[in-house]
């Protein structure tokens, strides 16, 4: 029996990078043509995670979104450099209808659901891009999560904030996406609201594997429930990790986690910040 040498055995397969379900690619973007709010901003969002954007008012958070969801045009803004791809094509440039029928749908900040419109009449509005036979068992799938909007029956402008934003986010469910993003889910809500909204985004992402970009100032709830977070000051991404990295993070403790948001310092006077940040 011939004896098998190291050298003679074959070579193991190179293991292959999967590539992420989104990619924003060092992108800009201007308002009017003048007003210059994304410089060189990059993240990626693999399939199935929670990913969030955690920064300061004016950060550019919800532009990002924006630029991801084609909504710029509505606000005379627009990405002038770089490429957002989604799925392996490029979605930049595309009217909005057709990014959700790709399968991404943004739940906008400040809930936005129709107020003179019932619970299940805005849930009926998300599933507009379908022509199937089983919306009408989606919205029984969003009452599962939701139990409490199957017992409003009246208009939606008679809501809670609180739900509201369940109604907002059953409404993006119904467009059975892909990707869900997110614009401040916490705002205007209690923190027994806030702990219970962000548990059904954990549960809709785990049961349902939609994955989810996360834009967020409650940067504590955020992390809670995302396994990496990306953090933005003045339009360009500053620091990221998982979500684990960043809580043990001390000046991301410092900033984000303790105090309030009026006493923040900027990241970009830290010199352990200088020392990590990404200008992309």
């Amino acid at each position: 029996m011939t004896e098998t040498t190291e050298i003679d055995r074959p070579p193991k397969a190179a293991a292959t990078a999967v590539a992420p379900l989104l990619s924003v690619r060092n992108i800009e973007v201007v308002y009017d043509d003048v007003i210059l709010v994304l410089r060189g901003l990059s993240l990626e969002v693999p399939q199935g995670a929670i990913v969030a954007l955690l920064g300061a008012n004016g950060a550019g958070k919800s532009t990002t979104l924006k630029a991801i969801s084609g909504l710029l045009k509505t606000e005379d803004g627009e990405v002038t450099r770089g490429e957002i791809v989604f799925n392996g094509e490029r979605i930049n440039g595309i009217d909005p209808d057709k990014i959700v029928r790709r399968g991404i749908f943004q739940v906008m900040e400040g809930r936005r659901v129709i107020a003179d419109m019932t619970s299940i009449e805005n849930l009926k509005l998300g599933a507009y891009t379908r022509s199937d036979n089983e919306i009408g068992a989606d919205i029984e799938r969003v009452f599962e999560y939701f139990p409490r909007l199957k017992e409003r029956t009246g208009l939606a402008g008679y809501l809670s904030g609180g739900e509201q934003q369940m109604l907002a986010i059953g409404r993006a469910l119904m467009a059975r996406p892909k990707v869900i993003l997110m614009d401040e889910p916490s705002m205007g809500l209690s923190p027994l609201l806030v702990k219970e909204v962000f548990g059904i985004i954990s549960r809709i992402n785990r049961d349902l594997g939609v994955t989810i970009l996360l834009v967020e100032q409650n940067a504590r709830a955020a992390l809670s429930v995302a396994s990496h977070g990306y953090i933005m000051e003045q339009g360009k991404v500053v620091l990221d990790g998982s979500a684990a990295e960043l809580r043990d993070n001390e000046d991301v403790k410092e900033f984000y986690l303790g105090g309030a948001g009026d006493q923040r310092k900027s990241f970009k006077n830290l010199k352990s910040f200088k020392r990590r940040k990404r200008w992309l």
